[in-house]
């Protein structure tokens, strides 16, 4: 199932991909229904509203979770236009609700930064409590897949050997449109293409199979640290590619339109806009 969370008239509605319409599930949004244990098959048999596709106004698929949590170098190449060594562990780091934007929203850049950048990434969504999971209980956890980009302040992640500050800017991260439950995408380790492009021109391609760190791993090792709960979001990391680590760097500005994509997920259409 492709699954969304929607904006409308009457509020936003958790909604199912059916062809050309998104069916309306009966929850207010994705984190309301992941709460019931039965989600799937209640997913699976809703059959409220139907709403065009065309011209849907998608909100962050979860836009309440309790927490985000993000990996830093996760893909080989990546680490190493970094010019960092292969890590033992994951780099882990929290984004906030107030962070998040829906898949086609704009990104207003802060006027604080002349280097705001891109980071592509498969975000796992969780769709069952989980702790101290093992390898099962970490795949039975996710509910599915979604697409991310990890927009970077850099010049403020930079300012100090911890990264949150420049990872948290007010809503300029993108993540949606869809949830993809992993039946659709060939399971809970998907090896998928991902794709950044700014203006049309291709910044970052890569494929999820390389990961350091798979999704099932991260979902074991994230929830040693806390719960994770139904509709929380882990990113996992981006592949090489990204403006900071080019020479001369390159850095998104007003009037670009950033496209962060993956196969089988859809993407991320996000215009940049002045603040």
């Amino acid at each position: 199932m492709k699954l969304a969370t929607l904006r409308t008239a009457d509020g936003t509605r958790a909604v199912r991909l059916d062809g050309d319409l998104l069916v309306d599930l009966g929850y207010a949004d994705l984190g309301e229904l992941f709460a019931e244990d039965d989600w799937q098959d209640r997913a699976a048999a809703a059959s409220g509203t139907a709403y065009p596709v065309e011209g849907a106004d998608f909100a962050p698929v979860v836009p309440n979770p309790s927490k985000v949590v993000c990996v830093g170098h996760n893909y080989t190449n990546h680490i190493k236009e970094m010019g960092r060594g292969l890590p033992d562990y994951p780099t882990l780091f929290p984004k906030f609700t107030d962070t998040l934007l829906g898949a086609g929203d704009d990104i207003v850049k802060p006027a604080e930064t002349g280097a705001l950048d891109w980071e592509v990434e498969l975000a796992v969504v969780i769709g069952k409590a989980v702790r101290r999971a093992d390898e099962r209980q970490a795949a039975d956890a996710i509910a599915g897949f979604t697409v991310m980009n990890d927009i970077s302040v850099r010049d403020w992640q930079f300012r100090t050997i911890e990264w949150t500050q420049g990872k948290i800017w007010e809503a300029t991260t993108p993540v949606g449109p869809y949830v993809v439950t992993p039946d659709e995408i060939g399971g809970v380790r998907p090896a998928l293409q991902v794709r950044t492009t700014v203006d049309g021109q291709v910044m970052q391609q890569d494929d999820t199979g390389t990961l350091l760190f798979d999704p099932v791993f991260l979902v074991q090792y994230i929830s040693t640290v806390i719960t994770l709960r139904p509709g929380d979001i882990i990113a996992t990391g981006t592949p090489a590619g990204v403006g900071n680590a080019r020479d001369p760097k390159v850095f998104l500005l007003p009037g670009q339109t950033v496209v962060t994509e993956i196969a089988g997920l859809g993407a991320c259409t996000n215009k940049v806009v002045e603040a």
